[in-house]
């Protein structure tokens, strides 16, 4: 069950109308199907218009940020519940506690670098959470595609590569979040015999 989800996006908006868009899209849907959404903290770019939403449309949101960044004033005064930590370390580590799966919606670097941390927790069995790509206007197809030729180049499993889910519309995503379930967890180093 699904009662809190985890959404790594961008402090930036894009230069796209349709991120704007499937953020609000995203946070909404979240609310009306009463899932939490815990995120970054942040008032600014796909953070603040999915917290907006989600909270425009009744939902809870708990925002987690480092005391770095509130000192910048970016923190979201006006979340149903804000945590504030000491680093991103800490941050990271409560976002993935408090959650039960994690989506990626378009980003940058901090969106890639938390978002593949807990597809790798989840390749370890750190975890058994799903993990998705909101792939809006095919963000995330050159990732997919990377994905695709890491298993081909045998780095990365068949099974391990189901870990990662994708959609590129917030209700069919959340669908299949809700309808997940995990497989177990398999060796992810083969040795070969010399």
């Amino acid at each position: 069950m699904l009662r809190r989800v985890c959404v790594f996006c961008g402090a930036n908006s894009g230069n796209r109308l349709a991120y704007t868009s499937s953020a609000k899209r995203m946070g909404k849907e979240l609310a009306e199907r009463a899932i939490g959404l815990v995120y970054g903290g942040g008032n600014i770019g796909l953070m603040g218009v999915v917290a907006d939403a989600c909270l425009e449309a009744g939902g809870h949101v708990i925002g987690v940020i480092p005391q770095a960044l509130v000192d910048k004033e970016v923190a979201h005064q006006h979340l149903s519940d804000l945590r504030i930590v000491s680093s991103m370390h800490e941050r990271k580590s409560m976002m993935a506690e408090l959650s039960d799966a994690f989506v990626a919606m378009p980003g940058g670097f901090g969106t890639f670098e938390e978002w593949f941390e807990v597809v790798t927790w989840a390749q370890l069995g750190l975890h058994n959470k799903p993990c998705a790509l909101l792939n809006v206007e095919r963000y995330y197809e050159p990732l997919i595609r990377l994905i695709d030729h890491a298993v081909d180049e045998d780095f990365i499993t068949q099974t391990h590569k189901q870990i990662v889910l994708s959609d590129s519309d917030p209700k069919r995503l959340l669908d299949k979040l809700s309808t997940w379930r995990s497989q177990p967890v398999e060796r992810y180093i083969t040795r070969t015999e010399t």
